[in-house]
């Protein structure tokens, strides 16, 4: 009895060692995982397999499975709509389901309260509005209107396309298509007159730039907006002396020949929300920052920025005359026009491939249709 007395206290020491060495190697172990978890989710989205680290998003936040497929939520919310009919908060819905930073408010224009928008008021053109809020405020106040006009936006569900100036647009016959769409976008100075049958006859509102504008007055559509977007300061000296219809003097500056006139009143101009081309460039394409700088290689195409305008103002999207064919440089940049694709590789402002990689992305997971199948 007393030979088992040291051996028994022994025990009474060794058991409360073990116990709690066991403890504080599970609960070392239990938040290092924690810790490890916790930081690879809130800086790459990636899901711990045993050791192994599996990435559910890639570098820009995007889903990387993108197989076009509804969620069962959305399948649910649109599964007895019928065919053609225009499915509401579809874009955000499927948007926001592979990109979950994305965030729906932002408006298309400026209105007179613009520098309540914050991510704008930080950069100057391209990317915001900072040094040309006096001269904006000027040009709001004479244009009076801020919307897509009583029509269009009173529709309780849109459906906008984009209609980019590719040569891929040639022959397709999608005029009558393009027209059934509520909200029909152009870029810059592509005709319709002479292209109906391929590129339709309806134009809500055509986006461009001092350099990409219309310069034969005769060309211009009388029922569209026209829509300017700033890519340098310079630009909204054009744009004032366009509105208040005074003599363009000096045009240095300009990387080529500007229209000096625009046969649309007031009322029917408006400026584009310049986070478009900050979303589109930082947010979904990559490019180089800059200090929010316009550099090489950090400036989208107007034709992306016009998607991404989309994407946060239509209820559902579609393109036609996207996709660059770079590995065939001898085929028709444009649709209306005898360039060749060899000449975009002279842009000194775009990454193309790069952007195509994320138009890629919204055709590939259903959150825009590509008429032409160019992207």
């Amino acid at each position: 009895m007393r030979a088992m007395k040291p051996a028994r206290n022994l025990m009474l020491v060794l058991c409360p060692t073990l116990v709690l060495g066991f403890l504080y190697y599970s609960t070392g172990r239990l938040h290092l995982r924690t810790w490890g978890q916790k930081s690879q989710v809130d800086v790459d989205s990636s899901l711990y397999v045993g050791r192994i680290v599996a990435s559910v998003y890639d570098k820009q936040g995007f889903l990387i499975k993108l197989d076009g497929k509804l969620p069962l939520h959305l399948q649910y919310k649109y599964g007895n709509l019928s065919s053609g009919e225009c499915k509401p908060g579809y874009t955000e819905a499927k948007m926001a389901s592979i990109f979950p930073k994305y965030t729906k408010p932002a408006p298309m224009f400026l209105d007179p309260n613009f520098k309540r928008l914050s991510k704008i008021n930080a950069y100057p053109p391209p990317f915001g509005v900072k040094t040309q809020e006096k001269v904006i405020e000027l040009i709001l106040a004479q244009t009076k209107n801020y919307g897509l006009g009583t029509e269009l936006d009173s529709l309780s569900c849109k459906r906008c396309i984009i209609i980019g100036n590719g040569g891929i647009l040639s022959n397709k016959s999608l005029g009558s298509k393009i027209d059934e769409y509520d909200v029909v976008v152009r870029l810059n100075e592509a005709p319709v007159s002479g292209f109906e049958r391929d590129v339709g006859s309806k134009t809500s509102v055509r986006i461009t730039y001092p350099e990409g504008a219309i310069q034969k007055a005769e060309r211009y559509e009388k029922t569209s907006l026209f829509v300017f977007s700033a890519f340098k300061p310079l630009d909204f000296k054009w744009l004032r002396h366009i509105v208040f219809k005074e003599k363009l003097r000096h045009t240095e500056g300009f990387w080529k020949s500007v229209a000096r006139v625009v046969p649309r009143d007031p009322e029917h101009m408006r400026i584009l929300n310049p986070y478009f081309i900050q979303e589109a460039a930082f947010r979904f394409i990559g490019l180089p920052h800059n200090n929010g700088l316009m550099g090489r290689g950090n400036i989208p195409t107007l034709g992306t920025v016009a998607i991404t305008m989309a994407l946060h103002n239509c209820d559902e999207v579609a393109v036609a005359g996207f996709g660059y064919d770079m590995n065939t440089p001898s085929a028709p940049l444009h649709y209306y026009e005898n360039l060749r694709m060899s000449t975009i590789r002279e842009s000194w402002t775009h990454n193309i491939l790069k952007e195509k990689e994320f138009l890629r992305k919204l055709v590939k997971a259903g959150v825009i249709q590509d008429l032409t199948y160019g992207i």
